[in-house]
């Protein structure tokens, strides 16, 4: 019964809850944000997509907009992580749609999973590439028609606004580096 003491312990956690952010950078973090997801939204012509497909889309770039402006410092903030993340996810999800698109459980999980095992094999883990994965496979008809041109657009170009969007906004402030690798 140690090992349940020991397991049950863990969630305990161990650390304390770090301080808050200064207000100059709440104030870049929204600012970049804003700009971010601006940007993606009227550059990727996300009005082009069912309603529904642009939530999809606008949430999974939005996730990663907390990312690269709320914590630029994070791992899974950087460009190759963002990009990387973004792009292979999105191919998994296309993939799974295609080979897997009748069985909605089965197809929305594996492309999850998988794209996650993609970006660990390819060190770039951004956590919203899960998502990406995932409106490839539960996205509208639009979105199933598209295919592979779904990674091009609007993923990877998506993910190219954010990118430079991030690199010109966190970089205007003093105390920010973006990225902190490639």
């Amino acid at each position: 019964m140690n090992w349940l003491h020991t397991y049950i312990n863990k969630f305990r956690g161990g650390k304390q809850v770090p301080p808050r952010a200064p207000y100059y950078e709440v104030l870049w973090s929204a600012v970049g944000a804003f700009l971010g997801i601006y940007a993606v939204y009227e550059i990727g012509h996300f009005e082009q997509f069912h309603a529904q497909d642009s939530l999809f889309l606008v949430g999974s770039f939005g996730a990663s907009a907390i990312l690269i402006y709320g914590v630029p410092k994070s791992p899974y903030a950087q460009p190759r992580n963002l990009v990387l993340g973004h792009t292979l996810s999105a191919a998994v999800g296309v993939a799974c749609a295609i080979l897997l698109g009748d069985f909605p459980a089965i197809s929305t999980a594996l492309a999850v999973s998988l794209a996650l095992t993609v970006m660990h094999l390819t060190n770039s883990i951004h956590p919203p590439g899960g998502a990406t994965a995932l409106i490839a496979v539960i996205g509208s008809e639009q979105i199933h028609q598209m295919y592979f041109w779904y990674v091009l657009s609007p993923i990877f170009t998506g993910a190219v606004i954010m990118l430079l969007v991030g690199l010109l906004i966190n970089n205007l402030s003093p105390h920010r580096r973006y990225p902190e690798f490639w």
